[in-house]
């Protein structure tokens, strides 16, 4: 793997300060100009306006620096107001909720990631959910990370794959919820990626089939 770059940000808090701020987000749930990844209702990890689907084994490295959490008020499709901190930080304090808000304001957790395989290479975005799945699978990455961190703090960045998981609600039918799965650890820089699984580049031959455009998931 050859992608993992150096997150931007040179004043970063010591990694060892990491562990107690990434479990306190376990009692919470029971940067700019990056894209928007979420997963669309018919379980497709998407990123930006026109919602591309994430390419297939793709992998993101996630900034340990990067988790946030806070509050967020919807009105119909659009938001109205939002306060989110970093991890480190205490939920911020919030007045009344804005008028329209459908369900006044939501607890919000969220992360930020970088691709460092495939297509999308270089690209960082910034996931954040509401869903009680989302919320879930961001609380046991920073879980894994804290754990990480307490074992080996010389590699507390995780290189995931994102995947998925469902089940079957009696109202909505299936719902399917994001998982993060991790496949290996590196340090901030990235210079202990393994570049051993990288596959050598092959010549396409003239009548070999040229590759499909990622489909684009309807808004």
């Amino acid at each position: 793997m050859t992608g993992l770059v150096k997150f931007a940000g040179a004043n970063l808090p010591a990694v060892q300060s990491l562990s107690t701020a990434l479990r306190a987000i376990q009692a919470d749930v029971g940067p700019s100009g990056s894209a928007i990844l979420k997963m669309d209702k018919g379980g497709h990890w998407v990123f930006g306006a026109d919602q591309t689907e994430v390419e297939e084994g793709s992998k993101w490295a996630i900034n340990p620096f990067g988790f946030v959490h806070g509050y967020i008020a919807w009105g119909e499709g659009d938001v109205l107001a939002e306060k989110l901190v970093a991890i480190t930080q205490p939920l911020p304090e919030v007045d009344a909720a804005p008028p329209g808000a459908r369900k006044g304001w939501e607890l919000q957790v969220g992360l930020q990631a970088k691709c460092v395989s495939g297509e999308d290479e270089g690209l960082e975005v910034k996931y954040a959910t509401t869903s009680v799945g989302g919320k879930r699978a961001v609380q046991e990455l920073a879980l894994k990370i804290a754990e990480q961190v307490e074992r080996d703090p010389s590699k507390p960045v995780p290189v995931v794959t994102l995947s998925k998981s469902h089940y079957q609600h009696k109202q909505y039918g299936r719902i399917y919820t994001p998982e993060f799965t991790v496949v290996e650890w590196v340090s901030m820089t990235g210079e202990d990626a393994a570049d051993a699984d990288a596959e050598p580049e092959v010549e396409a031959a003239e009548d070999a089939e040229q590759p499909r455009r990622r489909r684009r998931v309807a808004a």
